[in-house]
């Protein structure tokens, strides 16, 4: 297992040294950087992301909030994958869709971004009243058929907002509190 766990870990800093860029400031108060770049189409995209999620905030923020971060920023990425179609300014026959995800780690916040290149604004769920009677025997029923993504990370995260870009294309931003608990991890 610990063979596996490794040679899996070695995989993933090979594929991250082909899209990552790394940005750490040499004063941790100041913050650490990274922004990502992977393409819809490929099919370990969703792994990719959790992982470096992981990889980048074990250590520098409570495990709590590292595992509400990765799976924000899967829902997030995924819903890239399964609904963003390029604006046409930024579309390319038999192109990629491109995916750019940052993460802006500060003494008290965790900026987690991502980008693609539909303008399009994202479906923010509005919160639909239900009967309580209604939920409990029905709950399968009243769940949205899109959308839960986003109200898993407006759940998780301390906000949710969206950015438009120019030229095209949007980043749908999350932060979360870190309450000073965890102090960054020095580079």
């Amino acid at each position: 297992m610990g063979a596996r766990r490794a040679r899996r870990s070695e995989d993933l800093f090979s594929e991250l040294d082909a899209y990552a860029h790394w940005f750490v400031a040499p004063d941790p108060s100041a913050g650490h950087f990274l922004t990502l770049t992977l393409f819809a189409e490929c099919s370990s995209t969703g792994r990719i992301t959790r992982d470096t999620t992981a990889v980048f905030l074990r250590g520098a923020v409570p495990d709590d909030i590292m595992y509400d971060a990765r799976l924000v920023v899967s829902e997030l990425v995924g819903n890239v994958v399964n609904h963003v179609v390029p604006d046409r300014c930024r579309a390319h026959a038999g192109g990629a869709r491109r995916i750019d995800v940052t993460f802006k780690l500060y003494p008290k916040w965790l900026f987690i971004g991502v980008t693609d290149e539909d303008s399009t604004p994202p479906l923010l769920p509005m919160g639909d009243f239900y009967s309580p009677e209604l939920v409990t025997a029905f709950s399968e029923a009243v769940l949205a058929d899109s959308g839960r993504g986003l109200m898993l990370a407006q759940r998780m995260a301390a906000a949710v907002w969206w950015t438009p870009k120019q030229g095209g294309g949007k980043t749908v931003w999350c932060r979360f509190d870190l309450d000073g608990e965890a102090g960054l991890v020095a580079s």
